[in-house]
This record gives C-alpha cells, sequence and structure tokens, in this order.
C-alpha cells in the first residue's frame, strides 16, 4: 500500500470512505477538546512516550500537539481521506515529526517490530476486525513495546448494555462512520496477547446525560518481551 507523508502529494485508493461522517466528526472533535474536556485525555494518553511512535486512526490529527518532545517520530496511520487531510495540516503544526500514511488498522503499511510505542485513541470501536488489527499492532511493535489506549465501549448496566448491542446491530455503525459502541476494548487486548497495565474508566462527558458513547477507558498495555509475534 503506498504511502503519504505531511510534506508530499499524491495519495492512492482510501481502505475507508466516510466523507459526510467525516466532516461531522471533524466539527464536534474540535469543540469536544475543551468542551468535554478531550484535551486534558490527550495530554494524559500520551504523557510520558518516547521514542519512535506509531498512531492507529490519527482522525483529524488533534493528538499531534500533545506528543511530548521525548518522541523522535509519529507515524499516523488515517485510511480515511478528508479526515487524513486535515491530519497532514495539523502534522505541519506540530512540534515533533509526524508523518501522515493512508491505511488500514488490519494491514499497517510498516516494517515489523520498527516502533516503541502506539497509539489507539477512539479506532478500536470502528475497525472492521478487531483481533486482526490488534494483530497487526502486535507485530510491529518491538517486543516489550507500549500501547496507550483511550478506547469507549460497552458498559452502564444491563439497560445501557441492551441498547449499545440493538444500536449495533441496527442504525448506529451506518450512521457513526462504522463505530459500534458495545465492544470491549480491555478484553479485546487482553485476548490479542498484550499485558494490560494501568488503566482507569471515564465518563464522556463526565457530567451531563449517560449516552451509549460515554463509557471509555484509558490506559496502558505492553507487547510481551518475551513472547513471539
Amino acid at each position: 500500500m503506498p504511502l503519504r507523508s505531511a510534506r508530499s502529494g499524491k495519495v492512492s485508493r482510501d481502505p475507508v470512505h466516510h466523507p459526510l461522517f467525516a466532516r461531522y466528526y471533524a466539527r464536534i472533535s474540535v469543540s469536544a477538546e475543551t468542551r468535554m474536556g478531550m484535551g486534558g485525555v490527550r495530554e494524559r494518553l500520551l504523557s510520558g512516550l518516547s521514542g519512535r511512535v506509531i498512531e492507529i486512526g490519527a482522525g483529524n490529527g488533534l493528538n499531534f500537539a500533545h506528543y511530548p518532545g521525548t518522541v523522535s517520530e509519529v507515524v499516523a496511520i488515517e485510511p480515511e481521506r478528508v479526515l487524513r487531510k486535515l491530519a497532514v495540516e495539523a502534522a505541519l503544526r506540530s512540534g515533533v515529526p509526524v508523518d501522515v500514511v493512508p491505511g488500514a488498522a488490519e494491514a499497517l503499511p510498516v516494517k515489523s517490530e520498527a516502533f516503541d510505542a502506539a497509539v489507539i485513541s477512539l479506532v478500536l470501536c470502528s475497525v472492521r476486525d478487531v483481533p486482526r488489527a490488534l494483530g497487526e499492532i502486535r507485530r510491529v511493535l518491538r517486543p516489550g513495546g507500549e500501547v496507550r489506549f483511550f478506547e469507549h465501549g460497552r458498559g452502564g448496566g444491563r439497560a445501557m448494555g441492551l441498547t449499545q448491542r440493538a444500536l449495533d446491530r441496527t442504525l448506529w455503525p451506518p450512521l457513526s462512520g462504522g463505530c459500534h459502541v458495545a465492544r470491549d476494548p480491555i478484553a479485546a487486548l487482553r485476548d490479542a496477547g498484550f499485558e494490560l497495565g494501568p488503566y482507569r474508566q471515564l465518563l464522556m462527558p463526565e457530567k451531563g446525560p449517560r449516552l451509549p458513547t460515554s463509557y471509555c477507558v484509558l490506559g496502558t498495555a505492553w507487547r510481551p518481551a518475551s513472547q513471539e509475534p
């Protein structure tokens, strides 16, 4: 799959195409930085990272401003063309080197064991094949490499769980760029062979009505240092 950096031009076919949702997401995500406190979440998500980092599903590049100076390079994978164009613009404003690359989480266009850390931020809800995507993240991380994650998923008790599953079977994915609200990111990471570190559950928004998308987790996991990929 061909690559494109933040400083280059042409791009090939897109593995994901949700232009209407992408434009909507770009608007609401920017307002959520302050209105919902997402800027602070991004700071906690990325604090302390160093070395070479791959970000899966970079969206419109809102994480880029929060990478610490100890990061030597970010390779940001984004499959959706509208969001990728915005990410390229954000990369040019970043304080660390960022290359924005077209590609899908299930087939990352990078070499094995090439990264010190991986970042997944509101990504596992929308990938087509979660085990395959996490297997790809294991592949591209060096042994002992770190995963930083901020994801939403199932939560809120029986009634909310029923609502989430009903939404996933009907209107929500086609209206929301393939997003699912009833997935379990912690179980998915564990099943993929990652060692879970500390994580905490968050509500987004912290105050106000509980929505099917409100139940989030923020934390760290590692590719085991002693196991085969």
